[in-house]
């Protein structure tokens, strides 16, 4: 096979893409040459700990979001890969909440067995991608930041995996450049233990939001206020912990609320979201979305509908993760090879249409889990994935969204079956909220 493919981004969507076309190969299968360009050192996306904020040692935007003592907000069992489960890189079942370090580890088994890391070039970072419609090939050019060089190479496929929670969205309050503290957006925080002994204030009702909040309280910051613009998340939250009505303004160390309420806080933490941002794409292949589970000009979720040589992984807002991305890169890679066929432009868009008033009629947080559910299922009827029980990861989810309710500070503690092998998760040998050694050491410890 004579094509050449693209792949941006080095991270779970990335590796798996490279896996997906390595596991054709083992089939016997001819398969595309394949280049991955990876900004960083390593390998891991957002799973790649970094302490440096703002940027990196290269000099560009710093791309991890990951913080020191980030533990999985949810039960590994519904990210499991159906092809590489826990048990069989860590030789037994672990807990179902594992810390970054245990959860990257598990991330880098699987793409070290398949062998595929010399597919990637580390320290490139693509600075500009153009389609020449006489050609029908992608010019992409890169920056080698550890060589200080440019290149420039042709492709048949461009397949972006880069990610879309790098790019932090920060909006601004009346006050915010006379306040006498720390602000921060989610993707800037480091350590928990910053904060301790003081008094913090965030904006936001994401899952960082919840998660930054817990870990400051955790790691004994004062108190946590949450400013909410819809609705308040709900939780039982500990006895310092508030939700309070839209943040309106800050003057000194006071912020004030639009419900006429105020307090005093020390540090700022912006939990407003990212932005799918692609600075090295220009607007004709450049994908422009909300944070949805049907992103928009995306056929089959994954197809850029203007142009179906180009391709997105992970771009949706996520309830499954690795495994979506491994069923999407196991159907584009198929896509790719020929053994997937593309409908016409006008049954694509219409495609994207259906999906997207499909998301739309449903009302809870089960829907969306069902809905991505369905999807995921989808990708992997029409290639050859390891099926899985995509109810059953289901059924994890749901049961997560239960024990939140039942104790916020607590739900790490329950375990679940793994829809992979059907074995039970073993309890933890300590309590999330006393586990402040979050090591893959100590967590492994039996």
């Amino acid at each position: 096979m004579t094509k050449r493919v693209a792949v941006i981004g080095a991270g779970p969507s990335g590796l798996a893409q490279l896996r997906a076309f390595q596991s054709a190969a083992n089939n016997g299968e001819e398969v595309p040459e394949v280049v991955c360009y990876e900004a960083q050192s390593d390998w891991g996306g957002l799973w790649n700990y970094s302490w440096r904020t703002g940027v990196d040692e290269a000099g560009f935007p710093n791309h991890t979001s990951m913080y020191r003592y980030l533990w999985s907000n949810g039960p590994k069992e519904g990210l499991e890969f159906a092809d590489y489960t826990f048990e069989e890189h860590f030789g037994k079942q672990i807990a179902s909440y594992p810390p970054r370090e245990v959860l990257f580890d598990y991330i880098q088994g699987r793409v070290k067995k398949a062998g595929v890391r010399d597919k990637i070039r580390f320290n490139n970072r693509v600075r500009d991608i153009r389609y020449d419609e006489g050609s029908g090939k992608f010019t992409v050019v890169s920056r080698d930041t550890e060589a200080d060089r440019e290149t420039s190479e042709d492709f048949d496929h461009v397949v972006v995996a880069s990610g879309h929670f790098s790019t932090p969205n920060v909006p601004y309050y009346p006050g915010f450049e006379n306040f006498n503290g720390r602000i921060l957006h989610a993707h800037d925080f480091r350590d928990a233990r910053e904060f301790s002994n003081q008094d913090i204030l965030i904006l936001g009702t994401s899952y960082s939001a919840e998660d930054i909040g817990s870990q400051c309280w955790k790691y004994g910051c004062k108190s946590v206020t949450v400013a909410h613009r819809t609705a308040p998340m709900g939780f039982d939250w500990p006895e310092n912990w508030k939700e309070v009505p839209a943040l309106e303004r800050v003057n000194g160390k006071t912020a004030y609320f639009i419900d006429g309420s105020r307090t005093t806080v020390h540090a700022i933490i912006l939990c407003t979201g990212y932005k799918h941002h692609f600075a090295f794409l220009p607007d004709d292949l450049r994908l422009k979305t909300a944070n949805r589970l049907a992103t928009a000009d995306l056929y089959k979720g994954v197809v850029w509908n203007h142009n179906p040589k180009m391709f997105y992984l992970g771009m949706q807002d996520q309830w499954f993760t690795f495994n979506m991305f491994d069923a999407q890169a196991w159907w584009v890679r198929d896509c790719i090879m020929g053994k997937i066929g593309l409908p016409s432009k006008e049954a694509m868009i219409a495609d994207v249409e259906e999906r997207v008033a499909r998301e739309d009629e449903g009302e809870t947080d089960y829907d969306a889990i069902k809905y991505q559910g369905d999807y995921v299922q989808e990708l992997i009827d029409e290639t050859d994935y390891p099926s899985f029980d995509v109810d059953g990861a289901c059924e994890a989810f749901y049961a997560w969204k239960k024990h939140k309710k039942e104790g916020i500070m607590t739900f790490r503690d329950n375990c679940y079956k793994s829809v992979m092998t059907g074995s039970m998760a073993p309890v933890h040998h300590t309590v999330w909220v006393s586990a402040m050694d979050d090591s893959m050491e100590s967590y492994l410890e039996n």
